[in-house]
């Protein structure tokens, strides 16, 4: 067996050590590196919990493999290079105890190759140093905290989610706002807002009862969220029968091409509707606002309010119709007041630096 580090005659051969059979039978999976970063200890719970065996790994430095499917480094090579400037790159939660000192702690997901599942672990990795204060091994301990990671996600969820939808609430709605409010206004990239509302859903649950009104907003919630396909996207259900999309980084006219996606889907579920005062089928109104955060703007209430007075046009103009800001809806509410309410096709959008 390797021998931790290349000290004299106070070096104790790893093979014979007490400390080493002692660790070879703990509870707790542990492996250990020699300052070269070669495995000397892979103890049978770390067997157990990675999948693989002592003797696949034992003087090698292959132990990423056991945790990872692209090379990457360990806690414990971070601890030997004492490099605690890389751990938020490799990893979600961390915590540095000390140059050469007592080590560090981190947290993320491990995809576990030879288990072909993923597995949450919390990690220790601490040096050992001879008397001169030279390094002579690491020692890495693992906890599987995949249970408790998964709990914690769900009440999150369950805290940030619609319960009728799954789409996720006003709460976690409003902060998404303000986060990529504040994100846009630093990167001076446009921010765009949708809110979709089902038209005449009072009478639709008058005519068809609650639950088949639930069963409405829920296939509605559908159509909605597949159009949030950007990691930054949201789809939420911002109250009542209504509904409101964040999407980032996005020019007015491609958010109202999306808008329109949705009327259309909507139309194409062929929900039945029909009552007194509706059309056959269920609709929907989508009002559609886009801005750049200037340095004085604090709050999207701007952006919101937009948002709201397009929706409030298309309703008042027919419904079942896509509605953008500003200079369209001064166009709507010209078309509106000369002609009477209007139906049908979504008219081009006039150019314009932001809206």
């Amino acid at each position: 067996m390797a021998k931790l580090g290349n000290t004299p005659a106070k070096t104790v051969d790893v093979a014979d050590s007490y400390a080493v059979r002692l660790m070879q039978h703990l509870v707790v999976p542990t492996f250990v590196i020699d300052p070269k970063r070669r495995v000397v200890i892979w103890n049978k719970a770390c067997e157990r919990l990675t999948g693989v065996a002592a003797s696949e790994v034992i003087g090698t430095n292959k132990h990423w493999q056991a945790f990872y499917e692209a090379k990457r480094p360990c806690l414990a090579d971070l601890v030997a290079l004492d490099q605690p400037e890389q751990l938020p790159e490799f990893y979600s939660e961390y915590a540095a105890r000390g140059h050469n000192g007592l080590g560090f702690s981190a947290e993320n997901w491990c995809v576990m190759p030879k288990l072909g599942s993923q597995l949450y672990l919390a990690i220790d990795a601490g040096p050992i140093h001879d008397e001169a204060g030279n390094l002579i091994a690491v020692v890495e301990t693992l906890r599987d905290l995949t249970d408790q990671k998964r709990a914690e996600m769900a009440l999150k969820e369950l805290a940030t989610k619609d319960g009728l939808t799954g789409l996720s609430n006003r709460r976690s709605f409003d902060q998404m706002l303000m986060s990529e409010w504040a994100r846009a206004q630093r990167t001076q990239k446009p921010l765009a807002l949708l809110f979709v509302d089902v038209d005449h859903f009072k009478l639709f649950n008058d005519e068809h009862g609650h639950q088949t009104g639930d069963e409405c907003l829920r296939a509605i919630a559908r159509v909605v969220s597949r159009h949030a396909v950007r990691p930054l996207d949201l789809a939420g259900r911002y109250g009542g029968e209504e509904f409101a999309l964040i999407l980032p980084e996005m020019s007015r006219d491609d958010a109202c091409a999306i808008a329109e996606e949705i009327r259309r889907a909507v139309m194409a579920l062929q929900i039945a509707h029909g009552a007194h005062g509706a059309g056959d089928h269920v609709t929907l109104s989508v009002g559609v606002a886009c801005h750049i955060p200037g340095e004085a703007d604090d709050a999207p209430n701007g952006l919101l309010g937009a948002a709201d007075q397009a929706l409030y046009a298309a309703k008042r103009l027919g419904r079942n119709r896509v509605v953008c800001s500003e200079r369209v809806l001064a166009e709507f509410a010209a078309l509106g007041s000369d002609n009477g309410p209007v139906s049908g096709q979504v008219p081009a959008a006039a150019p314009r630096k932001s809206a």
